[in-house]
């Protein structure tokens, strides 16, 4: 049983009065806001509606070389590789946009066995993915909560060879305090879950029945899962649902909540748009799609205004416009992904969430990355060593964080090619370490040859 809602004071009315305070366009304005973007110290609710307004190409330059000015300060090229593993899509809400709802008699439901699930991970590790984010529909089997830590502690178990899948990242319901307590001791890396929507006139029109009908248990979940000592949590909306402007504020919102009470925000904001889902018309009419100008906006923003926090594109989008938004700050990439039980081991995407936009193999979205300049990095070793919540704030806020992620990425990139790597991908990601390695800071560039040479030489995991 639920306990007591609890959640953060979300004002819709100061969203609203922030986003009427922006003029239509003021290059001068714009300019000031880039200069202290710069600084790396985030921005506040009245510097993002003039940016919100910009139109003109040129200005419009100058918010995007500012971000990816940004994201190279703090991250660099490296871009994280994951892939989601749906374990069941089962569910007892009534979501217009989603394909799960449960009055959708069209979708073919599955809850996974454990035997499953491993030969699920099987298939992933096969590929060379060596971090997944569960997924579930918001029912489970008769085990409840069980079925789920079940799960991760079997993605956990499964051996291919040398290989493991390292970490597990969850997105799964709200739970309460103590259950989120028995979700940590499993091990997770992340927690994730999106509000969908900040618009509470809104989410009540999307969300009609079910558990998720309650807006604020939702809105307080990140809430209870910080309180019970999960430290790494990933946030994030819809975008189609409710403007876009007003979203992109809520989660900066959301995000100020956060630290102040926990000082830390969150460790991820993710940035799905609709896609459509089999059986959902809402989906495949968004009552506020978002123009591809707009999301190169919402990204671009959220990166000068959380400068810290990993920015997550999803499959759903096109390889043209993932190769776009990987430019403006996007850190953390799905790959090779499916959205629906089993899709790993029959190939298929019957019973999905959502439509994919990018059907690309590991391999291929490997190799686009090398060739355009990033390196796909597959490390986990932040969580193992204990870098989180504070702690990794603490060493990304100076700049520190590089001298662990970035040799962690090429060792990881190393390892991918060794083990998994087509021809093409291997020419193209051995280019990339060799240019990569020759630019480095000497302090990281040995350390970064130490560990590829260790790789090359038959080890694995090599992480500092």
């Amino acid at each position: 049983m639920r306990g007591p809602s609890e959640t953060f004071p979300l004002d819709e009315a100061s969203i609203h009065s922030a986003l009427g305070t922006a003029p239509k366009e003021d290059p001068a304005r714009v300019r000031e806001i880039l200069a202290k973007a710069r600084e790396m110290k985030g921005l506040a609710d009245l510097d993002l509606p003039p940016l919100m307004a910009a139109q003109d190409p040129d200005l419009l330059r100058e918010i995007f070389d500012a971000a990816r000015w940004v994201k190279d300060q703090i991250y660099g090229n490296r871009i994280v590789m994951f892939a989601p593993l749906y374990v069941s899509n089962l569910c007892a809400n009534e979501c217009l946009y989603c394909a799960f709802r449960a009055s959708n008699r069209e979708l073919k439901r599955r809850a996974l066995s454990q035997a499953e699930i491993a030969a699920e991970v099987d298939c992933l590790l096969s590929q060379g993915h060596k971090r997944l984010v569960l997924v579930a529909g918001e029912a489970y089997p008769k085990e409840g909560l069980d079925y789920i830590l079940s799960a991760i502690r079997t993605v956990y178990a499964v051996r291919r060879g040398d290989e493991n899948i390292r970490r597990v990242n969850v997105n799964i319901a709200p739970l309460d305090v103590p259950d989120f307590r028995r979700l940590k001791e499993t091990e997770i890396g992340t927690y994730q879950l999106f509000q969908e929507t900040y618009h509470r006139e809104t989410y009540a029109r999307m969300h009609q029945r079910g558990l998720k009908a309650d807006f604020d248990w939702r809105l307080g979940c990140m809430d209870r899962a910080m309180q019970a000592g999960i430290d790494d949590v990933g946030i994030g909306a819809l975008f189609g649902l409710y403007d876009w402007r007003f979203e992109l504020l809520a989660i900066m919102h959301h995000a100020r909540h956060l630290e102040a009470r926990f000082g830390c925000g969150p460790h991820t904001i993710s940035v799905p748009r609709i896609e459509p889902a089999e059986g959902s018309a809402t989906s495949e009419h968004p009552p506020h799609a978002v123009r591809d100008e707009d999301f190169w906006k919402i990204i671009a923003i959220l990166r000068l205004a959380v400068p810290y926090t990993g920015l997550i594109l999803s499959t759903r989008e096109r390889p043209e416009a993932r190769r776009t938004a990987l430019q403006l700050g996007i850190s953390q990439i799905s790959a090779g992904s499916r959205t629906n039980p089993g899709g790993y081991e029959d190939d298929s995407e019957g019973g999905a969430q959502f439509s994919l936009g990018d059907h690309r193999s590991l391999d291929e979205v490997v190799r686009d990355l090398a060739e355009t300049g990033f390196i796909p990095s597959f490390c986990t070793s932040c969580y193992r060593m204990g870098r989180t919540g504070v702690d990794f704030m603490d060493l990304a806020k100076p700049g520190e964080i590089k001298a662990h992620c970035h040799p962690n990425a090429l060792s990881t990139l190393q390892e991918f090619v060794e083990d998994h790597a087509s021809p093409g991908t291997r020419r193209a990601a051995e280019q990339l370490i060799a240019s990569d390695l020759a630019q480095l800071d000497p302090r990281i560039r040995v350390q970064s040859e130490r560990m590829v040479a260790q790789v090359k030489e038959g080890a694995r995991d090599v992480f500092c």
